[in-house]
């Protein structure tokens, strides 16, 4: 990633990510669960709904149940191709005065955060290598998520290196 053009003159980039891809993929995979389940009841009622609209002559009680069928298939698999196709444009970065986060399907947005604006973070290991590291700080109240990212702790080194010394405990 060329971080040239986010960066402000003098701004040198001393550490640079990326998710790793299937940690990003199915780090929501619960929801697949729920639409899994969701798609089975909404499967049922597709039917029952076929059966009454052939039964009493009626078009409209097979297409009650239509949205619903199509938020739960979205729900057990469409957002699992989604966060796919979201991971190829999900950057990270560190820079001597900021962190970084580049992300957005469609559109890219860049969040951004002043290191002497960090009040902490927060590490949420995934694995022996792999963690997803929550950011606060600023004002308005600000919170970065670098999710899944591979050996956090460089990263996290850098942000507590430059951390106000009066917000440790």
């Amino acid at each position: 990633m060329n971080w040239s053009v986010h960066l402000d003159p003098g701004e040198e980039v001393r550490w640079q990510g990326r998710p790793a891809p299937r940690c990003y993929s199915f780090r929501n995979w619960r929801h697949s669960l729920f639409g899994l389940l969701l798609l089975a009841i909404c499967l049922w009622w597709t039917w029952a709904g076929i059966e009454l609209g052939r039964d009493y002559g009626s078009r409209l009680y097979p297409l009650i149940p239509i949205p619903f069928l199509l938020l739960s298939i979205y729900m057990a698999f469409g957002h699992l191709v989604v966060a796919r196709l979201e991971w190829e444009r999900v950057y990270y970065a560190v820079t001597d005065r900021r962190i970084l986060v580049q992300r957005g399907l469609f559109r890219r947005r860049l969040g951004s955060l002043a290191l002497g604006e960090v009040t902490g973070f927060r590490l949420n290991p995934l694995g022996e290598h792999l963690g997803t590291v929550r950011v606060r700080g600023g004002t308005p109240p600000l919170t970065l998520v670098l999710c899944c990212i591979e050996y956090p702790r460089k990263m996290t080194d850098l942000v507590e290196e430059a951390m106000p010394r009066e917000l440790y405990i």
